[in-house]
């Protein structure tokens, strides 16, 4: 059908955000969900719809490129995306799943796999969904030793750095086309007061790399060393690679009379020493 349209199927605008188009997906998969509309035939070719166009729209690479084609091709943009992209394609660094996981904990629904195999077959075990991490509303934890607990997908080339940058720059004098390349993460500090800490919300961050004015929803009770993680926030990718992702560090600042005391204490160490 060539007048199928991603955003009209979500039924949102064309400049909606990110965060817009995760809740309209998530309204409308909750209406169309098969164990709420058992035996309804065009209620689950209507979920199907929407699972390809969150998953799309979803990820900026491919929103990018489908934009693009609807720019050049209009109504005929579905046909000439999905061209290019099977289904594997499509859901490929998805995060569908932990969506169908969340409504099959919250309403007692069934649980990803079941539904992915009535919809797609066996063959959807092929798909490469986003692995689970510990997630609480848009933030993931590392623990203080920095490591991360959710890892996306990166492209490599094995062999010394030398002649990875060789058979990039040949495959893409060959062929034309770049070989995708994920963009690297930033890591930065955050300053928070203990009663910041202690109760969370919202955190004011510019990103200077990207020059982004940014709210970072801080969890209550996070602690020091600990990282928040924001992803697809770090440096682009090269060639339809995956953005990095942004680590901010958390560093709890002392109130200021303990500050004092501490740098009086240090003093005097420092005098008995002498």
């Amino acid at each position: 059908m060539t007048d199928k349209d991603y955003y009209n199927i979500l039924g949102i605008d064309k400049n909606a955000s990110a965060k817009q188009i995760k809740e309209a997906y998530r309204k409308l998969a909750f209406k169309y969900h098969p164990d709420r509309n058992k035996g309804n035939l065009e209620a689950a070719e209507k979920m199907k719809s929407l699972n390809e166009a969150y998953a799309v729209l979803c990820d900026s690479s491919k929103r990018r490129e489908y934009d693009m084609l609807r720019q050049q091709f209009g109504s005929s943009a579905y046909g000439q995306f999905r061209q290019t992209y099977s289904d594997q394609d499509i859901f490929s660094g998805s995060d569908i799943n932990h969506i169908f996981e969340q409504m099959a904990r919250a309403f007692g629904f069934r649980g990803f796999d079941e539904i992915f195999k009535e919809f797609y077959g066996q063959g959807y075990r092929n798909f490469e969904f986003r692995k689970p991490g510990y997630f609480a509303r848009g933030w993931v934890f590392t623990g203080p030793s920095g490591k991360r607990a959710t890892q996306r997908p990166q492209f490599r080339i094995q062999g010394n750095l030398g002649i990875g940058k060789i058979y990039k720059y040949l495959f893409k004098k060959l062929s034309g086309f770049e070989l995708p390349e994920n963009g690297a993460d930033i890591n930065a500090v955050i300053y928070l007061s203990p009663q910041h800490a202690q109760e969370g919300g919202p955190y004011a961050y510019y990103l200077k790399k990207k020059a982004k004015k940014l709210v970072v929803k801080i969890p209550p009770g996070v602690k020091d060393g600990q990282k928040i993680r924001l992803a697809g926030m770090g440096e682009d990718g090269k060639g339809g690679g995956a953005p990095g992702d942004l680590f901010l560090k958390v560093h709890i600042t002392k109130p200021l009379f303990q500050s004092v005391k501490d740098l009086i204490s240090s003093l005097r160490n420092k005098k008995n020493y002498q």
